[in-house]
This record gives structure tokens, sequence and C-alpha cells, in this order.
């Protein structure tokens, strides 16, 4: 007997828990002021996110899905791509699309259920999120061979949750991305929960990375609580992309700190004590640790930014609640070129409810 094929996934940290470097550093790391900026990005995200939930649960915004203890995936992956680069998210990933250039306000009427929301005005080749889990990886990979087809150096990139990974359409498109060898870079959040299912029982895989495999692309684990090590491995995807040398599969793991959406109540089913223990790894105080050793932040700036970050949320909320609702039609409206005759038909009966009229009026 012989061994037909063998294969390992790579690990890669930079920064422990305390902020203390495990090994030297990628070049772009030795750019302070990158980093500062990539802690800012994280920073407005967390303090975004904490006015969203407190927003609904004061009925002013619909169910949310928080990234509390997951901003160094979406930071580290949004900063590595290019303007023209396609991202593809999944509804958790608003710290990635805050820095693609999707202003606070759009993402409050998106969660605050106005479809207006996903048309952003600057993220323009972005699609908007997708609720459906794991089918925003077909919609990349799609994305991803048109750009190959038209000779581009655009990539495409989606975030998916581990839960999607247990998904027909996570094994199809990465399995069709792998024979196009299409410029695609899929972004795992192991955020160790598909709501109250933990990884270990939706998966005997000892990693995710490693169902790259299957599909003949590289398959590699970062710990996405290290934006270094996200931002890294992201930049170096990327660039593999572009060189047309097929796509990548990134794992970050990391840690879901918050309910799934705010209608869960994660302490039914996980252990306070885990969370608790967890805290100690997150992203934020991790990089704040390490600048603040290396002598370029201190508690000035951050006070600084804490209030920085609060006026720019509360003034996106201001705006959020001065936009007058959507008109009844708007359920109705860039669905058809021409309405079918019975849409046409409710459209007609909804505006006249929205006019006072009721059902008797037609036999009046």
């Amino acid at each position: 007997m012989s061994t037909a094929a063998r294969f390992q996934v790579e690990y890669t940290r930079y920064l422990d828990p305390d902020g203390n470097a495990t090994q030297p550093l990628p070049a772009f790391a030795n750019e302070t002021a990158l980093l500062v900026e990539l802690y800012r990005a994280m920073t407005l995200t967390r303090s975004f996110d904490n006015k969203a939930v407190a927003l609904q649960r004061t009925g002013k915004l619909g169910t949310f899905a928080s990234s509390l203890g997951q901003e160094a995936i979406g930071v580290g992956v949004a900063a590595a791509m290019q303007h023209d680069d396609a991202l593809f998210p999944s509804y958790r990933d608003h710290a990635a699309q805050l820095l693609r250039g999707v202003t606070m306000t759009e993402s409050l009427l998106y969660w605050g259920g106005d479809e207006r929301g996903s048309n952003f005005a600057a993220a323009r080749h972005d699609f908007p999120n997708c609720v459906p889990i794991g089918t925003q990886v077909c919609h990349a990979a799609g994305a991803a061979y048109a750009f190959k087809l038209q000779k581009t150096q655009r990539a495409a990139v989606t975030v998916v949750g581990d839960g999607g990974t247990s998904k027909g359409d996570f094994y199809e498109a990465m399995n069709m991305a792998g024979i196009w060898r299409a410029p695609l870079v899929i972004v795992v959040n192991n955020n160790r929960w598909a709501i109250s299912m933990p990884c270990e029982r939706q998966t005997a895989a000892g990693t995710l990375a490693q169902k790259a495999i299957a599909a003949g692309i590289e398959g590699q684990q970062v710990d996405g609580n290290d934006v270094i090590a996200v931002h890294d491995a992201m930049r170096r995807a990327l660039d593999k992309a572009r060189r047309g040398e097929g796509p990548t599969l990134i794992e970050a793991l990391s840690y879901r700190l918050g309910d799934h959406t705010t209608a869960d109540d994660a302490t039914r089913y996980r252990d306070p004590e885990t969370v608790a223990q967890q805290w100690a790894s997150e992203p934020i105080a991790r990089l704040r640790k390490y600048l603040v050793q290396v002598g370029v932040w201190d508690k000035t700036q951050e006070e600084a930014l804490s209030r920085t970050c609060r006026e720019q949320v509360e003034s996106a909320v201001e705006a959020y609640l001065a936009v007058a609702p959507p008109t009844v039609s708007a359920m109705f409206e860039h669905l058809y070129a021409t309405l079918p005759r019975a849409l046409d038909e409710q459209l007609d009966t909804a505006l006249r409810f929205a006019n006072g009229e009721s059902a008797e009026d037609d036999h009046a």
C-alpha cells in the first residue's frame, strides 16, 4: 500500500491574547499607522454594534446580528481588498461593510426593515447581506468566474459562518471555483456556534479549513481574534487570486461573545464561564495592548477615539430615525419591469387600504 496524497493545514497567529508577538510580524505590520487604523475600525464597529443592540431593545430597530468579539475578521478582510473587488457578506459582516464604505445609517435602515439600506451609495461593487445560509458563496463563485472571463484584476470575497460550511451551497460553490481557478477568497468565520449548535456537533472534521482539500484548493487557518493574522492571510490570498492561481479558503477562529441575534438567548445553551473566559482573547483589547507596548497608543488617544466613535454613531442614528418610512408601494417596486396582473391587483388593494379604504368599499 502506498500514499496517494498527503495534506496539511497551516495555522497562523502573530499576537497572543496579551498582545505579545509570537513570531516576527509581516512587513505591513511595521506600519504602525495602518495598525492604528485597523484598531480604530474595530472600535467603531463595536460602538455601532452596541448602539444597534440598544436600538433593538427599545423598539427602534428590528432583529440585529451582533459581531461582538469578531471585529478582527471583518476589518482584517475588508482592509486587504481593492475598491473594485466585490464583497458577498453574511448578515454578521458590518465590520467589513463599514470599512468598505457602507454607512452606519444604511446599515441601520437595513436592520430596521427598510431595503433602501441595501442600496449602498459608495460600496457599489458589494452585494447586500445574505440571510439564507451559505448561498452567498455561490454568488461569489459566479462573480469570481465572471471576473476571470473579463480578464480583470478583481477578486470576489465572501464570508460565511461555521454553520454555512455544512450546506450543499458551500461545497458546490467551492468545487466549481476550484475547477475554474476563480479569483475567490472564502472566509469562514468560525465563531464556534451555528445559533445553538456547537461546531463539534455539526462536523467531524478537525478543521473547517480542510474542507477545501476536496475541492482542490488551499485551506488555511488563522487566529480570527488577531487582526494582523487575518489581514496577512487575506493579502496573500488576494495576491494569489489576482495572479490567476485560484481560490483560497481561510478559516478564522473566533468566538461569538454575544447572542446569535437579538432574538436569541445564548444563556440557554452556553456555559457562562466559558464565555467569560473567551473575553480574554477578544481582538480589540489584544491589538490595543500591542499598540501600547510599541508606544503608539495611550489613554488620551483612547478617550478621544471613544468620543469620536460615540459622536459618529449618534449622528448616524439621528439620520436613520429622520428617514421617512418607505411607502406602501415600496414592497412592489424593483421586482419586475411590469408587474404581473396578480401583483398589480395586490398593489392596488394595498394602496387603497393605506388611504383608509376597506374591502367593503368594493361593494358600496
